[in-house]
């Protein structure tokens, strides 16, 4: 079942960081035996011209699956993304992470057009706490732009709860810390609406949600979002007899209500769910956090903004 005119919620960063300063000596100055002095090498101008400011999607402190990205909102298109790349350290239990951004246009918040997502090149590992620092303030965002903020973050990991839909099977296996604990009978998107394939991340979570699209308007209980464009994982009492037999729904993964029931309490925001066999195409990389399908290689280009110019 799919779902129209729904938003997520945001969190708050803190920002700080001080102002480069120039170096500057006073002409005409003497050395010894009357030789003119030898001149300090200037200091490079700092970058100068409408500010760009930074926010973050998570909040210190809270805990997040292992397919969580970081994820940073920019109040300007940027057309250079070599300093933030350079501004960035990520540690992951104190050791140095290697990972890239990749940038897309945004409508999340009104005033940040551009949207940045960081992620290594597998999941982050589990009950792992992570570090950031984005020194960005007063580095260039390309000409003409400058980054007024820099901003920190610390959030960990839970465990690594990792689940796996087959649209063959009709089954949904999830396992945590690589022992299994669910196995459930699913019913997944018809042929006219199928569910998209790919690994999509748990975006949020609500005991009852309402979900509005052509011939229904539907109060339904205990419903995960894993995309922006409206598919859930919840219960659907009225499709029993079609889970695990036959895929009739909008988009969405169909469950019984006791095992919706036992998912929504298990699932955690940044749990990972890999879809096979749906019959629908892979999941955009924009219809919430479809990062894991864009390649390695591919990521590290940095999508609308070369991570290298």
């Amino acid at each position: 079942m799919a779902v129209v005119l729904v938003t997520f919620g945001v969190g708050l960063s803190a920002c700080g960081g001080g102002s480069p300063q120039a170096a500057w000596q006073s002409p005409g100055a003497s050395g010894a035996a009357g030789q003119p002095a030898a001149q300090s090498p200037s200091a490079s101008p700092a970058p100068s011209g409408k500010p760009v400011h930074v926010r973050l999607y998570q909040k210190d402190g809270t805990t997040y699956g292992v397919g969580m990205p970081i994820i940073a909102y920019l109040s300007g298109s940027i057309t250079s993304a070599k300093d933030f790349a350079a501004a960035t350290q990520v540690t992951v239990n104190g050791a140095p992470a290697e990972g890239s951004w990749y940038f897309q246009k945004s409508a999340i918040y009104e005033g940040y057009p551009l949207e940045a997502h960081y992620r290594p090149a597998e999941f982050w590992p589990a009950h792992a706490s992570i570090h950031m620092d984005l020194s960005a303030k007063g580095r260039s965002a390309g000409p003409g732009l400058v980054f007024d903020n820099s901003l920190t973050m610390d959030v960990k990991t839970g465990p690594a709860n990792i689940g796996k839909v087959d649209g063959k099977t009709l089954r949904m296996v999830v396992t945590s810390d690589g022992n299994q604990v669910f196995d459930f009978p699913v019913s997944l998107g018809k042929a006219s609406t199928p569910t998209f394939n790919g690994t999509k991340v748990v975006m949020g979570k609500s005991a009852v949600e309402r979900m509005v699209g052509d011939g229904y308007d539907e109060k339904v209980p205990w419903s995960v979002r894993i995309t922006n464009s409206g598919e859930y994982v919840h219960s659907a009492s009225w499709n029993g007899g079609n889970i695990g037999q036959r895929s009739t729904s909008h988009g969405c993964t169909n469950l019984t209500e006791a095992n919706a029931k036992s998912y929504f309490d298990f699932a955690q925001v940044g749990d990972p769910i890999t879809y096979t066999d749906t019959g629908g195409p892979t999941m955009p990389t924009w219809d919430g956090y479809g990062d894991w399908n864009v390649p390695w290689t591919t990521w590290q280009g940095g999508g609308t903004v070369p991570s290298n110019k």
